[in-house]
């Protein structure tokens, strides 16, 4: 089976949020979980995408981390479609990734890939006691919030806390408590906490951090499920509108930069969109 290592949402090597992804041949089977799981740990980044061609425009896709199986991924996804292009397996056009969360349709463009997402759901906005221990979670306090926008959770085919910030001095200098995320994602099911600046500036729609210590990603540097919450609450509250193309800067604080875009269509049905390179490309001999 091939392997690549993929920087997606970046356009150079050592941008974005690198991703492994694994090509299987067409009589192969996708390998037992525990390889899974040990290919993703041998790999080191914090999801490995496992493609298989269901037929000549469906792909099934399995996300692992090294800990196990998880429903969806964005930047493996945008990863994945990145390689089958650039491998010749497919050309320019559309596509399905089949997933544990349903069929998403994928536009596959000479240097983009859009991803559609899960219908955006409002899942429960935090009370004022649970907003506050969330805050002070990163050395944060209530009124740091930015007016208008409150501490949520949101689904569109995993579930993170949005957390809103007034600054971005804040959000580039909030220091998360581990242990104390951890506790707070295990209570609301979520995967983790998407805090977020909203800019509405020519550069950005929003600047972001993402956290999820409870899968063992203190931070990550681009994370399209996340941000494709963020483009569903953003719309819900007027900040963005339908068809309009917004922009989320993330993993500046990693030195990483990574740049998602995203649209709304039809009031629910968001795409997560950006670019990637390949920076490795080996095989596995199991």
């Amino acid at each position: 089976m091939e392997l690549f290592v993929v920087d997606a949402f970046a356009n150079q090597i050592f941008g974005g949020n690198q991703a492994g992804v694994v090509l299987l041949e067409e009589n192969e089977s996708f390998p037992e979980v525990s390889i899974m799981k040990k290919i993703a740990a041998e790999l080191k980044h914090s999801e490995t995408a496992f493609v298989k061609a269901v037929n000549h425009n469906t792909f099934r896709i399995k996300y692992f981390t090294p800990k196990g199986e998880i429903d969806l991924c964005g930047h493996a996804t945008i990863s994945s479609f990145t390689v089958l292009r650039n491998e010749k397996k497919i050309g320019i056009g559309n596509y399905i990734a089949s997933t544990l969360v349903g069929n998403l349709n994928i536009e596959v463009k000479p240097d983009f890939i859009w991803m559609e997402m899960g219908q955006g759901e409002l899942i429960k906005q935090l009370t004022l006691e649970e907003s506050s221990e969330l805050y002070q979670a990163y050395g944060l306090c209530s009124q740091d919030r930015l007016e208008g926008l409150q501490p949520c959770i949101v689904n569109t085919g995993l579930s993170d806390i949005l957390l809103p910030v007034n600054s971005k001095e804040k959000l580039d200098h909030a220091i998360q408590n581990r242990d104390v995320v951890i506790k707070i994602s295990e209570k609301h099911n979520v995967v983790g906490v998407h805090m977020f600046y909203y800019a509405s500036s020519q550069d950005a729609t929003a600047y972001c951090r993402n956290f999820a210590p409870l899968y063992d990603i203190d931070e990550e540097a681009a994370t399209g499920t996340s941000n494709g919450a963020l483009t569903y609450y953003l719309f819900t509250t007027g900040h963005i509108h339908e068809k309009q193309e917004s922009i989320f800067i993330q993993g500046e604080s990693m030195g990483k930069p990574s740049f998602i875009h995203s649209k709304i269509i039809g009031r629910k049905v968001i795409y997560i969109g950006g670019d990637a390179v390949i920076s490795i490309k080996g095989s596995l001999r199991l």
